[in-house]
């Protein structure tokens, strides 16, 4: 799958977090938020994909927190990590002055933007005082997953949000603000990619629909 990886170094140094990531997928959707950690006893670093903080409790009764998305096959897993790294690598050398030229690690596979395929996944909710309307899964390539994608009933429409995150900014109601953390970079892929969320989701209304009557 074609991407490209750029890195940001965390000038924070004192806690485990080295680094963020972003992944761009096909030049028309992105990942924000992945973090490069340094495992300070072994001395070896890692990433970790954006998680959300589910409504699950462990044995503890702790929290679990589960990935906003997530490389689906163990093989394109070690492949996208292992760019990541190399180019959090190649950060901190040109930091210290051993490279000069500017470059992203870029994994390209021949295909252009238009060509990046996915598929969905919806399942339909309806809650009593929830403007949610159902829960979708996006798949690039069969290679990675994007979950917690919401379908919710505005005024008029439907409308897709994308799994986001609170910033310590506020809006001009002193609310707030939520960025998307993966999001379609491109308008022509943002509207193929929720127009198909919301095709799925009118779909899976219908069978939902044909299911109830058959059991009447």
């Amino acid at each position: 799958m074609n991407y490209t990886v750029q890195v940001n170094e965390v000038k924070n140094t004192d806690g485990n977090i080295r680094a963020f990531a972003n992944v761009v997928f096909g030049e028309c959707f992105k990942i924000t938020n992945i973090a490069i950690l340094e495992n300070k006893e072994k001395g070896q670093l890692f990433v970790s994909m954006p998680r959300y903080k589910s409504s699950q409790r462990n044995k503890d009764n702790e929290p679990v927190y589960k990935d906003v998305c997530n490389p689906i096959t163990k093989e394109f897993r070690e492949e996208l990590y292992s760019h990541i790294l190399e180019e959090y690598q190649y950060v901190m050398d040109r930091r210290k002055g051993k490279v000069t030229e500017n470059v992203s690690v870029d994994k390209a596979d021949g295909k252009s933007k238009e060509d990046l395929q996915f598929s969905v996944s919806v399942t339909t909710l309806e809650r009593d005082g929830s403007d949610v309307r159902g829960l979708a899964r996006i798949f690039l390539e069969d290679c990675f997953v994007i979950n917690n994608v919401t379908i919710i009933q505005g005024k008029e429409n439907l409308f897709v949000a994308m799994p986001s995150y609170k910033t310590k900014d506020v809006d001009e109601n002193n609310k707030p603000v939520y960025r998307d953390i993966c999001y379609p970079v491109t308008k022509e892929f943002r509207e193929k990619l929720y127009g198909t969320i919301l095709e799925t989701h009118q779909m899976e209304q219908k069978s939902d629909f044909r299911r109830r009557v058959k059991r009447l």
